[in-house]
C-alpha cells in the first residue's frame, strides 16, 4: 500500500507540473568578436573618456542600429502601404495642372 501512495503523489505532483505556465526568458548573450588591437585600444580610450566600458559602448551602437533600423522598416512598409492604397483607389499623385490665378480668380 505503501507504493500506491507514492504513486498517487507522484501522478499529483506531475499533474502540478503540467499546470505551471511556461514563460520565456532572456539572458545575456556573450559574443567573441575579432577586432584589430589598436582598434580595441582606441575604443577602450574613448570608453574611459565617456566613464563606460568597451563592452556598453558596443552595446549601446547596437542598441542603436537596431532602433533606427526598426523605424526605417516601419516607415518604409507604411509608404508601402500607403502608396498600395493610392493604387487600389486610383489617387494620382503628381504634378499639378492648375495655375494660382485658376484658383484665386480675380475681377
Amino acid at each position: 500500500m505503501g507504493s500506491r501512495s507514492a504513486l498517487a503523489q507522484h501522478s499529483a505532483a506531475s499533474a502540478q507540473v503540467t499546470r505551471i505556465k511556461c514563460f520565456p526568458y532572456y539572458v545575456d548573450m556573450n559574443v567573441t568578436l575579432s577586432l584589430d588591437e589598436k582598434l580595441v585600444k582606441e575604443a577602450r580610450k574613448i570608453a574611459v573618456e565617456q566613464d563606460t566600458t568597451l563592452t556598453n559602448l558596443i552595446r549601446e551602437h547596437l542598441q542603436h542600429l537596431v532602433e533606427s533600423s526598426s523605424s526605417t522598416g516601419r516607415r518604409r512598409r507604411e509608404r508601402e502601404a500607403l502608396e498600395r492604397s493610392f493604387a487600389k483607389f486610383q489617387i494620382a499623385v503628381g504634378g499639378r495642372k492648375w495655375k494660382r490665378e485658376d484658383l484665386h480668380a480675380r475681377s
